[in-house]
């Protein structure tokens, strides 16, 4: 599995969300505390960035129409998404931040 360098950990605000390019693919990264979780940064129903979203209740919400998408596992947690968007691995090495486009299982 490879990761690359996406940003640093201070990059991301705390309870907050941007949005990073990995290769061609975007990648949503979401920070609380020290955890990052690294989602698809796509809504599967608007196909609109999810980084232009807000974070709550360990979920991402859509900024067009509110679907909102668990941080863990990509399924939606609100209407009206109805599919899963990808979640990807995530490592902290110090203060950088390094994301796996091989979706966890």
């Amino acid at each position: 599995m490879t990761f690359e360098k996406v940003c640093a950990l201070a990059d991301i605000p705390d309870g907050g969300v941007i949005g990073v390019e990995v290769g061609d693919t975007p990648v949503a990264l979401v920070r609380q505390g020290d955890e990052v979780h690294a989602l698809h940064d796509v809504c599967s129903h608007a196909e609109v960035r999810l980084s232009e979203g807000e974070v709550y209740d360990g979920s991402l919400e859509c900024w067009l129409h509110g679907s909102c998408f668990d941080l863990r596992s990509g399924k939606p947690t609100g209407p009206p998404a109805t599919k899963p968007v990808p979640v990807y691995r995530v490592k902290i090495d110090g203060d950088d931040v390094l994301v796996s486009l091989s979706k966890e299982s």
